[in-house]
């Protein structure tokens, strides 16, 4: 589960929605310093990465992806995952993409004093290039894929990963279609219960 997945399972609060944003740039203590809400953002986060990590379908995919990938395999197929959901949109939001797209992007610009210093530097290109409904087309995704591989530290054949989706696209499709709707399932019930 990439960016657009995690935003759009936060729903329509604000501070959730930064903290389930800006989890990965927010280590140990460092969650301290924010609101009670945009705690519950992060914590929120860690846990879809939990849920997603241990579900079965995305567990096969990231095995298949393993050989070629390494330890970026998960990295591949949360790609994978926003492209699914940004191509087939409408399925599951009766919002646009662009308009759901502007409106997390002013979200987050709103909130862009508070965000760590990585997310803010990200944030800028995220929404000058629209990263974020760019998913929709595989070749969106590419370019996200060439992007992160020229910023790994390791080799990670990163900027190849395009060229086996389009391989095996149905199968990856399928583990998601099969996945994101347990994922929606469990995101609402940790919201109910995790106050």
């Amino acid at each position: 589960m990439n960016f657009l997945a995690h935003l759009y399972l936060s729903g329509d609060d604000h501070e959730i929605t930064v903290g389930n944003f800006i989890a990965d740039h927010v280590k140990g203590s460092a969650i301290n310093g924010f609101s009670a809400g945009i705690q519950r953002g992060i914590r929120f986060h860690r846990a879809i990465d939990q849920f997603t990590d241990s579900h079965d379908q995305i567990r096969e995919a990231v095995e298949k992806l393993r050989p070629g990938y390494k330890k970026y395999a998960g990295v591949v197929m949360d790609m994978y995952s926003d492209h699914f959901l940004a191509s087939a949109w409408s399925e599951w939001s009766n919002v646009p993409i662009d308009d759901y797209t502007a409106s997390r992007y002013e979200i987050l610009m709103n909130h862009y004093q508070i965000l760590p210093a990585r997310t803010q530097y990200m944030l800028q290109y995220m929404v000058k290039d629209d990263w974020l409904s760019s998913y929709a087309q595989v070749e969106g995704i590419g370019m996200a894929l060439r992007g992160m591989s020229r910023r790994t530290t390791f080799v990670s054949n990163l900027e190849n990963a395009i060229d086996e989706l389009k391989s095996d696209y149905d199968f990856y499709k399928k583990r998601f279609d099969v996945f994101f709707p347990e994922m929606i399932l469990f995101a609402a019930d940790y919201l109910k219960t995790n106050t």
